[in-house]
């Protein structure tokens, strides 16, 4: 593995769900809302599609930090495989430059793979500001996702 440069992001998390579930719960908005955000932050707005070219936005709320707005546009779709989108925080920030999002997936004994990767960043304190945000995300994207696999493989649709 190449080492990671001090402007890049990665996190990898594995999932007890079929890859195809996965991808899935990235595709739909409505599955998205469930899961997008940090512990602690509701997903209140969430203009999602997975079309190359089309431009996305969001907002989150929470208690103790307020109103969150981002936004971005969907790059690049590959099935069960890969996702390529920007992000930027919509607020004036000192975290306002645009980032490259790549999430890839790949399947292993039943699990799913999830690899997370962001870049670029200002400065070495802007990417270690994203890394609880994200993980956090991901926690809560790994909770809802194994219970929705419970749920398929006990019949229920999801």
């Amino acid at each position: 593995m190449t080492a990671l440069r001090d402007d890049e992001l990665l996190i990898e998390r594995e999932f007890d769900a079929p890859l195809a579930l996965v991808f899935r719960l990235w595709e739909d908005r409505d599955h998205m809302l469930r899961w997008w955000g940090p512990e602690g932050f509701t997903t209140v707005e969430l203009d999602w599609s997975l079309k190359p070219g089309r431009p996305w936005r969001g907002a989150m709320v929470s208690k103790q930090y307020g109103v969150s707005k981002f936004s971005g546009a969907i790059r690049e779709v590959e099935k069960n495989k890969r996702i390529v989108f920007t992000f930027r925080w919509d607020e004036d920030s000192a975290q306002n430059l645009d980032t490259i999002v790549t999430v890839t997936f790949a399947e292993k004994d039943g699990r799913t793979i999830q690899t997370f990767h962001q870049t670029p960043f200002s400065n070495v304190a802007a990417r270690d500001s994203h890394v609880g945000g994200w993980s956090s995300l991901f926690n809560k994207q790994q909770i809802y996702v194994e219970n929705v696999a419970v749920a398929e493989r006990g019949g229920l649709r999801t």
